[in-house]
């Protein structure tokens, strides 16, 4: 083994799950940048390491030192002292202040902060404020010393501390002493391979009770990122076993005690964690308590189809006036169907006739793009679910069974994103005496979340559903509208293109061309034939990886379009003013969640700070949480959902076949509002038409609400025939046979 010392220069590369990087570092005796390769988990630009490893010969590359251990040091060396100092650890001190106090005090720098901090009003443009504010982060640093001290020693990095200490103050260490593994479930960005790497220097054995558990958990929690609401007993043991690498009696033994102690649930086979469980059966319950309720009669006594149109001054169709109908006439009620069959006009419908009833009328929608879009089709107010539950967090969601919501009805638009524990979240607040009208779209992607609420209420048959499916005349002129309904139905979109199209298609194969396509349609082309602002443009993929997938196309589209040299870098990404950025996990402290889009509004490289605008509220990270944002000039077509742009392009090749489903090519594609571009090939398109293969979801919210069907509950699903009766009984008559 050869030992180096190094100062992280650049990062190449980071993988957060399971932090394999590669790094250009500064060491002694070389001219050039040295490449380090091998896990330095969240490694900051600016950190002194001493590293342990071996040189390699990559033809592609060149020569590599592969790490094989390393500690973090205090740095040593002027260069060193400028870089630790700049790297964001100390607020105030940013990459020029820290150039200028290195000049001013040398090898000395170090112990003139430690001992005496007011000689730093020695250096030009330090004032007292800023001395201030570099004295208080200086000795937070101090109080962290120690806790950074012992977890390096364990391979972790800083920022990590500093994650760790935020978490748990000065009972860090014996947090982490207790139990590693603690810090998987505890800390965003720790996930249980990096917790599992320091209990295993800690001594922790492969068949420790601890480990087992947590691999259990860990397993658990990867299924419900999956989709799964539970996991069947056989699967999650052989698929913790392979995780752990252990054996099967302690992994079963760690099971048994887990439920006995009731961090899982058994349920037959089925194992849920319990916020899941709770949550479905929450959810199922709730319904079924609505269902069971008789409608308001003021509601079932408003309907009047020509008051209606007259109202309005909407003409709608039959099904679209038989939902409205049963909509008033419901306790419970799904609105489905695809883009362009009226389901807008048929929500307005509902409102418009609860609103001649003097009712109180509540909209809402699981982003805060989904609301924003719903208070523009309805002109009246449409809500976040967290924001109409009073969500915060100190207390979680003030709306609930206790202090349920005020209203006569509640309309919740793009169900189909609800996972099964934010619709927990919403049942519990919606009182007996309330209506519920669920719209979605069936077709689309299920929610990134655990469940598939809107797809099991709906095939539960316990529920009233009207499905439209007629495509309005205006919508035919749509190619957009039209293609994803061939999608649908599995036939081969019309890509004839032409001048009038809203939908083009273009013939490439070579992914490097594809991007570079992409970022030429993005940054010229569509902005001149469409004179539109490149922020109206999304560029939409199936993947996160390879050369047309949305880490790549970002790193491009960011240099295309934003070259700005002020930013902030961390983990293989750089932020600078103007980006457009997601939030990609839920973050209650800040109120910013997962999927809100935004744009980073100002950057500061002294205190190493980012302000994001997201849809005018203002939000700031500091250096260590920035891996809570990415940047998203181009996203992965689930990120996308309950979202709509004026263009989407978006490419498809055989590269991405893995993720190549129709569900997911409708998805992106009714993304698009007026103009849809597809770069890629005509077989990675077909293949996508023709892949049905949605992976099943372990869910049984459809089986808990199938219960209601029995004595009777049953007749609350009417036939499409039914319905249209309902609305125009006369169209059913002996007369009227040959037109129907």
């Amino acid at each position: 083994m050869i030992k180096i010392r190094c100062v992280i220069e650049h990062i190449t590369y980071q993988n957060p799950e399971n932090g394999y990087s590669v790094m250009k570092a500064q060491v002694k005796g070389y001219r050039e940048p040295v490449t380090l390769v091998g896990t330095l988990l969240d490694v900051p630009v600016g950190s002194v390491l001493l590293c342990e490893g071996n040189w390699k010969m990559d033809k592609k590359y060149g020569g590599q030192f592969m790490v094989k251990s390393w500690e973090e040091v205090m740095p040593a060396t002027l260069y060193g002292i400028e870089k630790y100092l700049g790297s964001g650890l100390v607020k105030g001190i940013g990459p020029k202040y820290a150039q200028f106090i290195v000049r001013q005090f040398g090898l000395d720098t170090i112990e003139v902060i430690e001992t005496d901090i007011e000689r730093l009003l020695e250096v030009p443009g330090i004032g007292t404020k800023r001395v201030e504010k570099i004295r208080e982060s200086w000795e937070r640093q101090k109080e962290i010393k120690n806790v950074m001290l012992f977890l390096q020693s364990y391979g972790v990095s800083t920022a990590f501390a500093a994650k760790i200490f935020r978490a748990y103050g000065k009972e860090s260490i014996n947090q982490v002493k207790e139990n590693p593994y603690r810090l998987a479930d505890d800390i965003w960005g720790i996930g249980f391979k990096t917790a599992d790497t320091i209990a295993g220097k800690m001594g922790y054995e492969k068949n420790d009770l601890r480990r087992c558990r947590s691999g259990i958990a860990y397993t658990l929690s990867q299924l419900s990122n999956d989709g799964h609401v539970y996991a069947v007993e056989e699967q999650l043991v052989k698929t913790a076993c392979s995780l752990l690498e252990a054996e099967e009696e302690p992994v079963r033994r760690a099971l048994a005690d887990m439920i006995a102690t009731k961090d899982v649930i058994l349920e037959d086979e089925a194992i849920y964690l319990p916020p899941f469980y709770y949550a479905e059966c929450g959810t199922a319950n709730r319904l079924r308590t609505l269902l069971s309720d008789t409608c308001n009669q003021q509601v079932t006594g408003c309907f009047g189809p020509e008051k209606l149109s007259a109202q309005s001054g909407i003409t709608y169709d039959e099904v679209q006036l038989a939902a409205i109908r049963q909509a008033l006439s419901s306790k419970v009620m799904v609105l489905t169907g695809g883009p362009g069959t009226g389901k807008t006009t048929t929500t307005q419908g509902i409102i418009a006739s609860l609103r001649s009833a003097g009712l109180r009328i509540l909209l809402a929608a699981p982003t805060g793009r989904a609301a924003k879009r719903m208070t523009e089709a309805t002109g009246m107010e449409a809500k976040t679910i967290h924001r109409l539950l009073e969500f915060n967090p100190m207390d979680g969601y003030k709306r609930n069974e206790d202090n349920p919501l005020e209203g006569d009805a509640l309309i919740v638009d793009e169900c189909s994103m609800i996972d099964i524990i934010l619709m927990n979240s919403l049942m519990k607040a919606i009182p007996n005496s309330m209506c519920l009208v669920l719209v979605g779209d069936i077709d689309q992607l299920p929610s990134v979340g655990a469940g598939n609420v809107l797809r099991d209420i709906i095939e539960s048959e316990s529920i009233p559903v009207v499905r439209l499916t007629r495509i309005f005349r205006q919508a035919q002129s749509s190619r957009i509208v039209m293609n994803a309904h061939a999608i649908n139905r599995g036939l081969y979109p019309n890509v004839s293109n032409g001048a009038d199209s809203d939908f083009f298609f273009m013939p490439m194969e070579d992914p490097e061309q594809v991007a570079q396509t992409i970022v030429s349609l993005v940054r010229d082309r569509l902005p001149k034939a469409y004179h539109m602002d490149q922020n109206k443009i999304q560029v939409l993929t199936p993947m996160q990886r390879g050369h047309v997938g949305a880490a790549n196309l970002n790193m491009l589209l960011q240099e295309a379009l934003n070259p700005s040299k002020t930013a902030l870098s961390r983990g293989g990404y750089s932020f600078r003013q103007g980006d457009r950025v997601m939030q990609i996990r839920n973050n209650y402290d800040k109120e910013v969640f997962n999927g809100d889009l935004g744009y980073v509004q100002e950057i500061d490289t002294d205190d190493r700070t980012l302000l994001a605008d997201f849809d005018g509220k203002l939000v700031e990270y500091e250096y260590s949480e920035l891996d809570e944002l990415t940047l998203a000039y181009a996203t992965t077509i689930h990120k996308s959902q309950g979202s709509e742009y004026p263009i989407v392009v978006m490419p498809v090749l055989m590269s991405h076949y893995v993720m190549l489903q129709r569900n997911l090519i409708y998805t992106g594609i009714t993304r698009a509002k007026k103009i849809c571009v597809l770069v890629g090939t005509a077989k990675a398109l077909a293949y996508a038409v023709r892949n049905m293969t949605v992976q099943q979801r372990n869910t049984r919210l459809k089986e808990r609400l199938s219960l209601v069907a029995t004595g009777g509950a049953s007749d609350y699903m009417l036939p499409q025939e039914d319905l249209l009766r309902a609305a125009n009984p006369s169209l059913f008559s002996e007369n009227n046979k040959e037109k129907r």
